[in-house]
Formats: structure tokens, C-alpha cells, sequence
């Protein structure tokens, strides 16, 4: 393919793509060139008679005049997608999916599959892709001729799962169906790309035979230590050690080069200088290597150099189908017993558990191994991903999804590829498989200076907060933390409310409990007058049978389990914490013993516990079957639980739905939106600010642009009744500060003299130049409360929805809940509720409720209005006046910053 400067005008560039398919191998997708013309003619003659048969409807093989058509486009109109395998002049076409303009919103398309290629998902992936970029020009329907002997293009079309018109003449089925997916069509394919990713993670973690290239004779060393992982782990399938210099590796027999090894190979460590690895690779495709695990360093975590380095490394590993985990990484480990892997330089490896674990951070992965081992924590897989040249979290989560070994998911993040992405597939695994994550950076230091409110609101790392509560994700601060929530998710039933009970032969750390029960979201309730008659009657009379129920200092083993079956049986109670520190009467093993007994009947409700100034507890606390999850302080328990009963509540919560709104003119708006941004990136004028949320049904005061002050009082003559003055600028945030609003004007004289007032202050100031005229609107005075709705756009995010209290102590009071687009009804609710001001929506201290559905409409309508228009890169309502229920809402003050948009990428697009 030409470098991107030599690319004819109007090539469609974002639609170069990897994909997956369904054996873990990756192709390239883009749109074909001219040149492509003899791979074409390649892939056509290496049919056979019964596919072109089937292609072209019993005619015989097309002339080359024929395929000529087929890269001759001009990428709107007509358009080919080749997907291709190989490197520079060895790559070769090995499918082609077409579609040319019948009409205005009508094309023919059709699709061709090298031989060798059909049955991996690749004819799917093609018209998914097609169907995209017809889309976006406008072509809205699909039709397709297929001999209706041809049962495998039928079933390809079929699996697409879209709404298909079908009829049948002389042999040939007509079909018809949409170019934009359904949600069904949606769910379809992120089935077949969980698929593929699950089956390109397995070709790492599963492999047969591994080759270790670079493998040192001497231990101590990355290489060395790396190859006696594999050997001494108890590895299934063979080593071979690959080094040019030695004859034997550590015992085992070593060879020259990949070439030289007699057996397959599908996993090659490569653990050799940077500046060699890309060679080394390029051999591994030549012998028929499925995955490679680069453990050398020197690559994008350098700078420009290593970023070449790498792009080369990964174009060379696309072409041979090789999927990729690293570069810069500590390896992988898989404690499956049919496979016992350590592909590693660890100095340990975890117990086999239920675990499944990535990081970005090496040797982070080093000190977490034997974090677990200290907790009795075991795990199914670990992934170091380190600069996640290929594989990345995405796939993971994938391959976690479906495998049978992983119950828990933990994730160390330190940066996302397409968090887009990541929020799709992990808010489908989150339903029945926990994600823990802990996301290093947190701080705003990175944070663009915002012209906007909602800019200054979302800035930092309130994106990824977002994007984790809407996917489901626990996010913890700290690797101890993500360990003490992953133990009782995997040991424990998740709880069904928040109710705590505490059982404590101490009452200070009783109530040191409490609180930090209360501060994690959760409550300790008063529990029922018959559980307190039991606990009263096994007690002695000194103790408290309270909520927390304090046993004192002399409580028994058997007290202890008797205790905890009357606590948890309580209706009122979903979860128990256990606290115990040593008095001279009771041995914490005859505790621990008692504990593990008395939860083991109590298989629905979840069950922790503290043991002060105890060590080692935990092993007592299992029995292999039932695990009592075990902290060192009551407060570190209360922080797991709390985060895990926020999890088990959004599982229960439903997914929610996007509204269909049937009143939006998505047509105009979105040619006005091309025309506004034709004059550059810019803030709108009010007037186009005005039209463009019109076009959504948003509600905003009746407004009228002017020039000058003199021109105010007609202005306000027109609208009649009482207006305000506004001055109009796109570069002034905060109009109030400096003068540049006045209310209440009862006629045009008075407009007029609060026009001059505003333009002297500004004089004053020096501002005048900021200036673009003045807004003359209709004071809407019907009560309420001022809130604000907000749009900033982020570059790896997306569109980021904000809303909170508004007017002008926006920023000052900070109430806001931010989610990235498109929102659900659920979501809705959840930014809504989370706000310090929800109770105005309920009526406070005898107040009327305010109009909960009518700001509600205006989220679901800017949250339309930005996913349609992505040239809308910052939207600030703000004031949005909201009335008492039922009298609506009506925005007061708007701004709009339209900017040329990043083409978005296509829905199966692999972006680590």
C-alpha cells in the first residue's frame, strides 16, 4: 500500500483496519488502489470453477477489463474492500467485498472469499465494514443477487442478523437489507469478535510447543530465568531453546535458528536486542510461529525510534497472521494443569485459582505474584501486556468472558486504546463476571485548560470514573484494595442489599466498623427484636446484641458461630463482619475453625473477617470448599464490601435503553452542521445556536441577535414583556463576572439603557473588542431551579455528558455527574439521583417537585444531538431553568464549539 501522502483524494484512510477472525488470526481490511489489480486477478484465478461459479452466476472467470471496475472507485459512489495478508510485495488479496450506487440511498453489493479463507468469519466482517462506509455515504439499503445454490453466501447474510427482505426469480434471491446495524445485528457481531479475540488469546496462553529465542545458558539473566520457568513449571508440550552460540541451554539441546527446529512451533518468547527482534519476527512468520511473546524492551516506551521499530514489528506479525503480546513485557503465566505455562522471568508463579490478571507494569506483575501467594489467592491466567503492541485488556476481557478457569477479572491499567471499546465489552463480561481495576494517573495534572464550564468539570479523570460505573467495572485506589475486593468476589456470594452486620468480642472496633460501613455506602440496621432475643439468651448479660452486637472480650469459639447463624439469618442483614482480637481466654484457630464452619451453612449470605495482631489466619479460614475472606483492620473490610455491594446492585439494575426520539431533524441539522463548520472551528452565534437545538426539540427562551446597543430596544419591542440583555461573545465564559447581563427590563427604553450600561463596563475592562453583539431574550419567570447540561469532547473517550447544578456558582459548588454518550434511561436516572440536589426533584422542605421528566428530555436530546453532530466538540447549557413538575424547562444560555471531528473508527476496528 502507497505511504498516506501518496493517497488519492478522498481515500478513505480511517478504513484501514485489523481484524480478527475466528482461528486468532488478524487481516487487513482497507479500501482497494488501483495497483491492486493483479492481486485481484491473483485471488480470482486461485478460485475454484464452484466459487466463481457462484460469484458470477455461472459465467465463466471475469477478464481482467472486468476486475478493472473493481479498483476504479471513487470511494463514495462505488467502493472495493480488500482484505489482504503478507508483507510488501508478498501480500495478496484473499477477499473482496464491493458496492456500487443504484440510486440515492440504494446500492448492489457482493462479496468474493478465497477458498482457503471461508469459514473464519471474514465474509461477515466484510460486509459489516461495507455496510459501514455505505452509511456514512448516505446509502442507507443493500441489495444482493445470490443463486440460491449458493447456501454459504445465504448463510453468511443470514448470520448478519439484520431485517432482510427476500424474494426469488429464475434461481437468484433477491436480497434486501439495511447498511446501518440493528442492535440485534450489534449483538451478532460482538459475538463473532469475542470469538476471534478469545481464540487470539488462546494461541498465547494455550500454546502446544514454545520456542525460546534469544534463551541464555546462564540463570540470573531475563532470558535465562525465562526458559527455566518453561522447563521447570512443568510445561506440557516442548522447549526448544534457540541461540546461534550454544549447542545446549541448560541441558536441553539448543538450535541455530527457528528454521532449524524439527517440530511446529506456536509460541515464540523472544527475549533478543531490540534492534534484531523485527528480523526474528519475520523468521517466526517464515516458519509458521501462531503467536509471539516479546519480552525485549526498546520499542514505544523509548520514543520515535522505538515507535518505528514497533510499527514495523506489528506490521510484520499482521502480515503472517502472528497475534502479539508485548513488547516490554514480563510474560504470561497459565496454571491450568493441562498446560502449566510460566512464560515468564517471575521468580515465582502464582497457585493455580480463578483469578484472571493483566498489567501494563512488568514488575508491578512481580510483586502481585506474590501478593496472592501471601493472601492464598490463586490464579487462572496472568498477562504482563506491556506496551500492548497487539493484545491488549480488550481481547483479555474476551478471552475471560468465556473461559470456564476465571471467575474474577483484575486489570492494572495505566492507559486505553479505545476505551469506547473496552466500555462495550467489559458492561457485557460485568454482568456475570466481576472486573476489578485499578487505574494509575488519576491526577488533573495532565488536564487541558477548558473554555467551558462543562470542560473544567470533566476534566482530569472523571471520563474514566464514567466510563467504569457505567460498565460495571470496580475501580479500587490501591493494589491492596483491588486484592481484598477480589477475595471476597471470589470466595464470597455477592451480597443482596447493603445491610451490615458486625460481630465484634470488642466494642470501640465495633463501632470503628460502623463508620467506615456507613462511608462505603453501606448501613448497619437495628436487626429484628427475635434476633436479639436469641443473641440475648446465648450472651452473657454484659454484652450488647445491638447492632454491632459486642460479645465482649470472653466469647467463645462456639459463641463466635452460634452469633454469626443468628446475625446473618436476620432479615435485615446481607452481609457479616467478623472482628476479633486476641484476649487471653480464646486462640484465634478455634475462632477461625468456628467461622469457617458456622458460613459454610450460610451459602447466600456473605460472610468477612477481621483478625487484629493475627497473622497467617487465612489458612485456617479455608478449608478448600469455604474461604472467610480475612483483613487486617475492620475498615479495609468495610471498604471491600461496600465495593462489592455497589457491583452486585448495578448487575441487578437492568441495562437500560436509549430513547428513540421520533421529533429530531437529523437531516437539517446535520447540513447545517457542515455548513457552520465549512468557516472554520469556531463558537457559534447565538442565532445558529438557536436553529441547531431547535432541530433536537430542545426548549430554549425566545432570544433575538443584534448588532449594537441601539438596536436592543426593537429587539425587545418584538418580543415584548419583560427581556434580559445579554452581550454575545465566543470567547467571554462568564458573562455575569464581568457585567455583561442585566434582568428584569420591563420595556425597550430600558433594553436599550441596560445595552449601553453592559457596553461601558466592557470598555472599561478592555473587553469590548470580545464582543459580537448583544442578546435580547424573554425573561422566563415561571419558578425553579437553575441546572446545567454540558457536552466536552474527548479524544479518546468521546462525548462526556455533564449535568449538575448551574447558574453562576457552576463551578464553585461542583455538584455534576458526568457519563459518556449515548446515555440509557438508566443512566439518566443514576445522574440524576447522584446529585446533592436530587431532593428539589422530590419536593424539599415542603417545595414543589420540580420537573424531573423535562430535564431528563433535554439529557436524552444533547446526548442525540452529539452522537449525530460529532463537528459538536463543547456544549454548555447553562442556565437550563427548571420549572415545578409539569410547567417544563427552558434553556436561558447556550454555547457551541464545533471542530473538524476525528472520523470515527469502524465498529471492529482493533485499537489496543
Amino acid at each position: 500500500m502507497r505511504p498516506a501522502h501518496e493517497l488519492p483524494q478522498g481515500y478513505p484512510a480511517h478504513r484501514v483496519v485489523d481484524v480478527g477472525l475466528r482461528d486468532g488470526s488478524t487481516v487487513r481490511v482497507r479500501p482497494a488502489l488501483p495497483e491492486d489489480l493483479d492481486s485481484l486477478e491473483a485471488l480470482f484465478s486461485r478460485l475454484s470453477p464452484d466459487s466463481v461459479r457462484m460469484r458470477f452466476h455461472g459465467v465463466a472467470a471475469p477478464s481482467r477489463a472486468m476486475l478493472q471496475r473493481f479498483v476504479d472507485v471513487d470511494y463514495k459512489e462505488s467502493l472495493s474492500l480488500l482484505a489482504e495478508t503478507g508483507l510488501g510485495e508478498g501480500a495478496k488479496s484473499i477477499a473482496l467485498a464491493t458496492y456500487i450506487r443504484t440510486d440515492e440511498a440504494r446500492a448492489e453489493m457482493a462479496l468474493v472469499v478465497d477458498d482457503a479463507f471461508q469459514g473464519l468469519g471474514l465474509g461477515s466482517v466484510l460486509i459489516e465494514h461495507l455496510g459501514e462506509a455505505a452509511a456514512e455515504a448516505g446509502i442507507s439499503t443493500f441489495e444482493a443477487e445470490v443463486l440460491a445454490s449458493n447456501t454459504d453466501m445465504l448463510e453468511v447474510l443470514r448470520n448478519l442478523n439484520l431485517p432482510v427482505q427476500t424474494s426469488m426469480s429464475a434461481g437468484v434471491v433477491h436480497e434486501e437489507f439495511p447498511t446501518s446495524p440493528t442492535a440485534e445485528a450489534i449483538e451478532s457481531f460482538e459475538h463473532r469478535e469475542a470469538i476471534a479475540a478469545s481464540a487470539g488469546v488462546e494461541r498465547l496462553v494455550k500454546p502446544r510447543s514454545v520456542a525460546v529465542i534469544g534463551a541464555s545458558r546462564r540463570r540470573g539473566t531475563i532470558s535465562g530465568e525465562v526458559f527455566h520457568n518453561l522447563t521447570d513449571g512443568g510445561f506440557e508440550g516442548p522447549v526448544y531453546p534457540v541461540n546461534p552460540k550454544a549447542d545446549v541451554v541448560q541441558s536441553v539441546r539448543a538450535y541455530p535458528s527457528v528454521f532449524d527446529i524439527p517440530g511446529e512451533v506456536d509460541l515464540a518468547v523472544i527475549v533478543v536486542p531490540a534492534q534484531v527482534v523485527a528480523g526474528v519476527a519475520r523468521e517466526c512468520g517464515e516458519k509458521g510461529v501462531k503467536a509471539l511473546l516479546i519480552i525485549s524492551s526498546g520499542f514505544a516506551e523509548t520514543g520515535e525510534e522505538g515507535e518505528q521499530r514497533q510499527r514495523e514489528l506489528l506490521e510484520i506479525a499482521r502480515g503472517y497472521g502472528m497475534r502479539i503480546v508485548g513488547p516490554n513485557c514480563m510474560g504470561v503465566m497459565n496454571t491450568h494443569p493441562a498446560v502449566h505455562l510460566n512464560a515468564s522471568f517471575a521468580p515465582s508463579s502464582p497457585s493455580p485459582g480463578r483469578l484472571g490478571f493483566s498489567s501494563q507494569s512488568g514488575a508491578l506483575g512481580i510483586a502481585v505474584i506474590d501478593r496472592t501467594r501471601e493472601l492464598g489467592l490463586g490464579m487462572s491466567t496472568f498477562v504482563s501486556v506491556g506496551n500492548k503492541a497487539d493484545i491488549s485488556g480488550n481481547d483479555l476481557l474476551q478471552y475471560w468472558e468465556s473461559d470456564p478457569e476465571t471467575n474474577v477479572i483484575l486489570l492494572y491499567l495505566e492507559s486505553f486504546g479505545n476505551p469506547r471499546k473496552f466500555a462495550r465489552i467489559a458492561r457485557r463480561v460485568a454482568r456475570h463476571k466481576p472486573i476489578v481495576a485499578v487505574k494509575s494517573g488519576r491526577s488533573g495534572a495532565g488536564a487541558r485548560a477548558a473554555a467551558s464550564h462543562t470542560g473544567s468539570l470533566a476534566a482530569g479523570d472523571v471520563a474514566v470514573d464514567a466510563l467504569f460505573h457505567q460498565a460495571g467495572v470496580i475501580r479500587t485506589e490501591t493494589l491492596e484494595e483491588l486484592f481484598d475486593v477480589a477475595s471476597v468476589l471470589d470466595n464470597q456470594p455477592l451480597p443482596k442489599g447493603k445491610g451490615v452486620g458486625i460481630l465484634t468480642n470488642a466494642g470501640g472496633l465495633g463501632i470503628l466498623c460502623a463508620d467506615a460501613c456507613e462511608a462505603a455506602g453501606l448501613q448497619v440496621p437495628e436487626v429484628s427484636d427475635e434476633t436479639k432475643a436469641a443473641l440475648r439468651a446465648l450472651l452473657p448479660m454484659e454484652a450488647s446484641v445491638s447492632n454491632p452486637v459486642d460479645m465482649i472480650a470472653t466469647a467463645t469459639a462456639e459463641q463466635y458461630a452460634e452469633s454469626l447463624s443468628l446475625l446473618a439469618r436476620d432479615p435485615s442483614i446481607d452481609a457479616v463482619v467478623v472482628i476479633f482480637i486476641p484476649p487471653l481466654v480464646t486462640r484465634a484457630e478455634d475462632v477461625a475453625d468456628a467461622l469457617r464452619q458456622a458460613a459454610s451453612a450460610l451459602p447466600n449470605k456473605t460472610v468477612v473477617a477481621c483478625f487484629l495482631g493475627v497473622q497467617g489466619i487465612h489458612e485456617r479460614l479455608s478449608d478448600g470448599e469455604v474461604v472467610v475472606p480475612s483483613f487486617a483492620f475492620p475498615e479495609a473490610a468495610a471498604r471491600a464490601l461496600g465495593r462489592v455491594s455497589r457491583y452486585a446492585r448495578w448487575r441487578d439494575r437492568p441495562d437500560g435503553t436509549v430513547p428513540e426520539l421520533e421529533d429530531v431533524d437529523r437531516t437539517r441539522s446535520g447540513h447545517l452542521a457542515a455548513s457552520l463548520l465549512a468557516s472554520g472551528e469556531r463558537w457559534l452565534d447565538q442565532d445558529s445556536v438557536q436553529v441547531l437545538l431547535g432541530h433536537y426539540g430542545i426548549p430554549t427562551a425566545r432570544s433575538i441577535l443584534v448588532s449594537t446597543p441601539d438596536e436592543v430596544g426593537s429587539a425587545a419591542a418584538e418580543i415584548g414583556g419583560t427581556v434580559a440583555v445579554k452581550v454575545d461573545s465566543r470567547t467571554l465564559l462568564h458573562k455575569t463576572d464581568v457585567g455583561g447581563v442585566l434582568l428584569g427590563l420591563e420595556n425597550a427604553d430600558e433594553a436599550t439603557r441596560a445595552a449601553h450600561e453592559i457596553d461601558q463596563r466592557l470598555r472599561e475592562q478592555g473587553l469590548v473588542d470580545q464582543v459580537d453583539g448583544y442578546v435580547v431574550q424573554q425573561m422566563v419567570t415561571h419558578k425553579g431551579a437553575e441546572f446545567f447540561v454540558g457536552v466536552t469532547h474527548d479524544p479518546l473517550f468521546g462525548p462526556l455528558l455533564a449535568c449538575g447544578l448551574g447558574g453562576t456558582l457552576v463551578e464553585l459548588m461542583r455538584d455534576v455527574s458526568v457519563r459518556i454518550t449515548p446515555v440509557t434511561d438508566v443512566d439518566v436516572d443514576e445522574m440524576l439521583r447522584s446529585l446533592k440536589t436530587w431532593p428539589l426533584f422530590e419536593g424539599y422542605r415542603g417545595q414543589p417537585p420540580l420537573d424531573d421528566p423535562a430535564l431528563r428530555s433535554v439529557l436524552f436530546r444533547i446526548s442525540a444531538l452529539v452522537e449525530d453532530i460529532p463537528q459538536v466538540a463543547e456544549l454548555d447549557l447553562n442556565p437550563v431553568l427548571v420549572g415545578d413538575a409539569g410547567t417544563g424547562c427552558t434553556v436561558l444560555d447556550a454555547r457551541i464549539r464545533m471542530a473538524a471531528p476525528q472520523p470515527r473508527k469502524p465498529l471492529g476496528a482493533r485499537t489496543t
